[in-house]
């Protein structure tokens, strides 16, 4: 819920950008719809692009420190692969799942060098140090190669959640990464 203009503003964007793009939502309808009068909104923002970046800011932070509370809580394997339980929730619960808001900033900004692009491959990074981290934990043979392996499961399954809606893609991926664990020798 929204606390201030500049949290309305946030709001309104992310779901604009998330169910119809980046590109395809103009500023005019962020405006409308978040009932915010165009000074407000460029006293906060400069640019639609730096609002683009304030909203992926807005939705990296809360997940990082979700990830991070349950690697406090949980057994490293056990925080690792409630990542895709998670996943599993956040596909399914949302009204209209499209995927990932990160995947598709990076999609939309294709040059890598555009600050958005930038932005995105950030938090991508991020994540897999965090699972590179859990792996590290558990004394994985080779944490860097295994951590991109079960990211690759996660992106692919946000992916392909998006392509063809909804359905046990998390839960699939889950299994997979059991498996990829128990062949490097990581414990249950």
């Amino acid at each position: 819920m929204a606390t201030n203009k500049r949290d309305q503003l946030l709001d309104t964007a992310e779901r604009l950008f998330y169910t119809e793009g980046y590109h395809a939502t103009g500023i005019d309808r962020i405006l409308s719809e978040s009932g915010v009068a165009k000074m407000t909104l460029y006293k906060h923002f400069k640019s639609k692009e730096e609002l683009i970046l304030a909203v992926l800011d807005a939705r990296q932070q809360p997940m990082l420190e979700r990830l991070h509370e349950a690697r406090s809580k949980l057994p490293p394997r056990k925080a690792l692969l409630g990542i895709f339980d998670g996943l599993n929730e956040m596909i399914h619960s949302q009204k209209a799942f499209c995927g990932c808001l990160f995947i598709n900033a990076a999609a939309e900004y294709h040059d890598r060098n555009h600050p958005i692009h930038q932005r995105a491959a950030a938090y991508k990074a991020q994540f897999q140090a965090h699972l590179r981290e859990l792996l590290e934990a558990m004394e994985s043979p080779q944490p860097e190669q295994l951590a991109r392996q079960l990211q690759y499961l996660v992106e692919g399954a946000l992916s392909m959640a998006h392509i063809e809606g909804p359905g046990d893609q998390a839960l699939l991926a889950k299994t997979a990464a059991k498996q990829l664990l128990d062949a490097a020798g990581i414990p249950a």
